[in-house]
C-alpha cells in the first residue's frame, strides 16, 4: 500500500468505509501484521486509464487460511489427500475483518459489470500461468456479489446485524421487544450498575495513549485465553490512533477506578462497526453492555441505520440483531474439484437458508 497514492485510492471508497481507507490498509502492512513471514503477501491490483486510478482490489497470495472467517480448511484438506497444493491461493478480502463493503473499488461513472468482469479474468490467467489454485472473495456486499454470479461460485453464510427504524434512544427500541425479553435486556443493564461498573465512550481523537495501551491488553487478553497469539499489534492501533482517528470508538469499562474491559469499533457513513473485545476477569453481562449495548446507544445518539457487530454470535439475536445472509465468491483452478465445490455449496446452501429462518423466529420483537 505505501506504493499506492492514498488520496486516490480513497476517493474510490464509498460510504465511509473505514476499513477500505488506504490508512487501514496501510497500517497492516506497517506494523507487520500483515506480511509475508506471517503468510500475507499482498499484491494489490490497481486498474489505470491512461494515469488515473480507476478501480482497485485489496489483495493477497496468501500459505494459509487464517484471519478470513470464511472457513476452507475442509477445501485444502481435499487437496492435500489427493496430493495437491491447495496454497497459495489469492485472497481479495480486508484481513482479519468479516464486514461486507465493496471488494473491487470502481470509480463512480464506469460499467462496473465490465471493470470487475476484467478484474476477475486478469487474476486467473495469472493464476493458470502460475498453478494459483483459486481466487476467493471475501464478504462483499450485496451488489457487488451480483457481479460475481457470472464467473465465480457463490457461498452463503449468516451474520446478526441490527438496523436502526428510526428509534428515539434506547428505551424507543425496548418498546419493539416482547414483555419477557424487554425485562431480560433491562436486567442485563441494571446488573451493570449492580455490579459498581461505570462504561466510558471515548471517541478516537479524545483516546490517550494510556488508555490505548489498556485497550491493547484487554485485546491481546481475549487470544491469550484460547491459546492463541493476536492477529493484531499495538504498533497497528497506534498508527490507527494517528491517521483515521476519528472513525475510532473505544468503549472502557471501569470498576473501582480500574479499567476492567474495554471494546472497539469503527464509524462508517452510516454504520458502527464493532470489533473488537477484551477483559481480564469476567463480569456478568458485560461483555453485552460493552459491545452490544453501548454500540446501539451511539447509533441513536448519532441515527446511524445499521450496527454491524462481527461474524458468529448467535446471543445477538435476542438483542434483536437479525440474521443476514453474507456471501463469498470463489473460483478453483481445478475443474473436478470446481465441480465438487459448486456441488457442495449448493447443499450447503439449503442449510444456511434454514439456520437463517430459525434465528428469525426467536428474534425478541412483539408480533404483528
Amino acid at each position: 500500500m505505501a506504493e499506492v497514492n492514498a488520496n486516490c485510492w480513497n476517493k474510490l471508497v464509498q460510504y465511509k468505509d473505514p476499513f477500505l481507507r488506504h490508512e487501514f490498509l496501510l497500517a497492516l502492512e506497517q506494523s507487520a501484521s500483515v506480511c509475508a513471514e506471517k503468510g500475507w503477501h499482498p499484491h494489490h491490483l490497481l486498474v489505470f486509464e491512461e494515469k488515473e486510478l480507476i478501480a482497485a482490489m485489496p489483495l493477497y497470495l496468501k500459505t494459509h487460511s487464517r484471519g478470513e472467517y470464511v472457513f476452507d480448511q475442509q477445501w485444502s484438506d481435499a487437496y492435500a489427500q489427493s496430493g495437491m497444493d491447495y496454497y497459495p491461493k489469492w485472497l481479495n478480502a480486508i484481513p482479519f475483518t468479516p464486514c461486507q463493503g465493496q471488494r473491487i473499488l470502481i470509480k463512480h461513472g464506469f460499467d462496473e459489470q465490465i471493470i470487475s468482469e476484467s478484474c476477475v479474468d486478469f487474476i486467473t490467467q495469472l493464476s493458470e500461468k502460475n498453478n494459483v489454485s483459486s481466487l476467493h472473495i471475501l464478504f462483499p456486499n450485496q451488489q457487488q456479489t451480483d457481479l460475481f454470479t457470472q464467473k465465480l461460485l457463490i457461498r452463503e453464510g449468516v451474520q446478526f446485524q441490527w438496523f436502526n427504524n428510526n428509534y428515539q434512544d434506547f428505551n424507543d427500541y425496548l418498546k419493539e421487544f416482547t414483555s419477557r425479553q424487554r425485562k431480560k435486556i433491562n436486567k442485563e443493564r441494571r446488573s451493570i450498575n449492580e455490579q459498581g461498573i461505570e462504561l466510558q465512550r471515548v471517541s478516537g481523537l479524545e483516546i490517550s495513549d494510556q488508555q490505548w495501551q489498556v485497550f491493547f491488553m484487554f485485546y491481546e487478553m481475549t487470544y491469550v485465553k484460547r491459546g492463541q497469539e493476536a492477529y493484531l499489534n499495538i504498533d497497528f492501533f497506534k498508527r490507527l490512533a494517528e491517521t483515521m482517528p476519528e472513525q475510532i470508538l473505544l468503549v472502557l469499562a471501569v470498576k473501582d477506578k480500574a479499567y476492567v474491559g474495554a471494546a472497539l469499533s469503527f464509524i462508517g457513513e452510516d454504520t458502527l462497526y464493532g470489533r473488537y473485545w477484551g477483559c481480564y476477569q469476567e463480569y456478568k453481562y458485560l461483555h453485552f453492555e460493552a459491545c452490544y449495548y453501548q454500540g446501539l446507544e451511539y447509533c441513536f445518539e448519532h441515527q446511524l441505520k445499521r450496527f454491524d457487530s462481527g461474524a458468529q454470535g448467535e446471543h445477538k439475536i435476542s438483542r434483536g440483531f437479525e440474521p443476514i445472509t453474507t456471501y463469498s465468491a470463489h473460483w478453483i483452478l481445478n475443474s473436478h474439484f470446481s465441480k465438487l465445490i459448486a456441488d457442495f455449496l449448493k447443499r450447503e446452501k439449503v442449510l444456511i437458508e434454514q439456520y437463517k429462518q430459525d434465528c428469525m423466529e426467536q428474534l425478541p420483537f412483539k408480533k404483528l
